[in-house]
């Protein structure tokens, strides 16, 4: 079985910014990812999703380092000032690597 490593770029942030973000994810070449609903509380309070204002989302994308850096160059540029936003970067191993 053949596996690689590849980046995993965890996104947490307000729910408002799923399709700007998504837009973004496919003009920087991410070839796909995973959106979820997501609930906490951080400096900005807890975030329990009752409604959709406040609600927070997940976004996960495994890709490349340069595909990261530049998804990450993006988010920081365009939504860190403004926005309620995590992002955190893991090492992973794909089983099938022509996927990523």
């Amino acid at each position: 079985m053949s596996n690689e490593s590849r980046i995993l770029l965890t996104i947490i942030t307000e729910a408002a910014l799923e399709a700007p973000l998504c837009a973004d994810l496919d003009e920087l070449g991410a070839t796909g990812y995973t959106i979820t609903n997501a609930r906490g509380r951080g400096n900005r309070g807890i975030r329990d999703a009752g409604w959709s204002s406040d609600s927070n989302i997940r976004i996960e994308i495994v890709c490349d380092e340069k595909t990261s850096d530049r998804i990450v160059a993006r988010v920081r540029d365009r939504y860190y000032d403004d926005y309620a936003m995590i992002l955190f970067i893991s090492d992973v191993r794909v089983l099938r690597p022509q996927k990523f």
